[in-house]
């Protein structure tokens, strides 16, 4: 009989990464890939603790994978499992966690202790570089690429560093070798994701724009995306070229998490508004077209997708220093879509411990506010790139007749299904 395994990952996009290579590594083993709910031998659980509630979620579904398959070695891994291992340890069920440094070797340490069922503890990884990992799945038109992991940053409100590490990163000739891979298997974007992806080789002595001048040479990958990047880490340089025609394509996620000042400083933000507005106008001056500007055929080009995380509720948020957001985002950033999270109280940081919470009741009315922005701003980009001449990449699911896929600049376009486009890029007018 065939060993089987089930994988639940929850969170990030950077965990969807790590669970696809801890899934590979247990196929190579011989283990087959089966939907949780039929039960398994061996369950990995990737998991979030970006807020109590994500702590809370992790928790359930550990008691209900024991409960569906009470001799299955449980795994568990990710941000919950390093921040409170103990916990997580004490769990009914639960045969081995890794934290931050330990995750190199959780393929190979779960089936040594599978194969002798003795107690093991993981091996803890001191090396500066982050094991590489990409994600895979049945779709093959998009990759999740982890190219750097940790922060340094140790933000007021955020336990990131605490809960992966400080910043560290795989090298450039890693990457590319991974690239590759993911070419190999037929898969025609890459997506770069990282805790702070920018921060790419600042402990190598290897730069991010190397990494992306790299990566763009990889025959087979037709389109990149970052996922998400500091302002301060996105320079001019890296604009430059991207902007000079490359296969990175036109759409920035940028965290900006206030649109006051004050609230920045008091969080430890590394930029203003004003330089963060200034970056925005000299990504928009560099990659938008041009008014009156036209392809050969007159039709229009495409101007630049922003996507802004922004969290509500800080502590010390007053009515008026939300407005300051509300506004800076409505008036002189007008992103295409705006990342709204209610800002949740996390044990040892240093917003934690602050006297000035904002209620909850009032964190609801801010995000319902920046909900009803967001609708509109969304509405408004997609309405000003009808009549853009677009590549899309066509995905390979047939939802009911109709297929998928997403423009360079991030505009989700549905048309009938046609096999003959699945996986495609095809240019299209929207």
């Amino acid at each position: 009989m065939s060993k089987t395994a089930s994988y639940i990952t929850l969170g990030c996009k950077l965990n969807y990464a790590e669970t696809s290579t801890y899934e590979r590594g247990f196929i190579n083993a011989g283990y087959e890939s089966v939907p949780w709910n039929k039960g398994a031998d061996l369950f990995v659980i990737n998991t979030c603790s970006v807020t109590e509630h994500a702590d809370k979620k992790s928790r359930n579904i550990i008691r209900k994978l024991h409960k569906v398959s009470p001799d299955a070695t449980i795994v568990v891994t990710g941000c919950y499992a390093q921040l409170k291992k103990a916990e997580v340890e004490a769990l009914e069920g639960v045969s081995l966690v890794f934290g931050a440094n330990e995750k190199s070797s959780l393929v190979t340490t779960t089936l040594d202790y599978i194969a002798q069922r003795t107690e093991f503890k993981p091996t803890t990884s001191q090396q500066e570089e982050t094991f590489a990992a990409y994600s895979s799945g049945e779709e093959r038109t998009r990759s999740f690429l982890k190219v750097q992991d940790g922060c340094d940053n140790f933000c007021a409100y955020c336990t990131v560093p605490y809960a992966r590490g400080r910043s560290r990163s795989i090298s450039i000739d890693k990457a590319v070798s991974e690239a590759k891979k993911i070419a190999a298997s037929g898969v025609k974007e890459i997506v770069l994701t990282g805790v702070n992806t920018g921060d790419f080789g600042r402990k190598t002595g290897e730069s991010f724009l190397d990494l992306l001048k790299a990566l763009n040479d990889v025959q087979g990958i037709e389109r990149y995306r970052i996922s998400s990047i500091e302002p301060n880490l996105l320079t001019d340089d890296i604009v430059d070229w991207i902007a000079s025609g490359t296969k990175f394509l036109p759409h920035f996620h940028i965290p900006l998490q206030s649109g006051s000042d004050t609230i920045l400083k008091d969080v430890g933000r590394k930029y203003t508004t004003e330089f963060f507005a200034n970056k925005i106008a000299y990504i928009r001056e560099k990659m938008n077209p041009k008014p009156g500007e036209l392809n050969a055929d007159g039709s229009k080009k495409p101007d630049v997708f922003f996507g802004i995380d922004v969290i509500a509720g800080l502590p010390g948020e007053t009515d008026e220093l939300f407005l300051e957001t509300y506004n800076f985002l409505k008036d002189r950033i007008k992103p295409a879509f705006i990342h709204i999270f209610p800002y949740s109280r996390r044990a040892g940081t240093r917003s934690a411990a602050r006297k000035d919470q904002v209620q909850d009741c009032v964190k609801t009315k801010r995000v319902a506010m920046l909900e009803e922005l967001c609708k509109t701003l969304n509405e408004e980009f997609i309405a000003s790139q009808k009549g853009v001449r677009e590549h899309v990449l066509f995905e390979e699911d047939n939802n009911d007749g109709v297929m998928s896929g997403y423009t360079g600049n991030y505009i989700k376009v549905d048309r009938p299904w046609d096999p003959t486009l699945a996986g495609k890029i095809v240019e299209v007018t929207l």
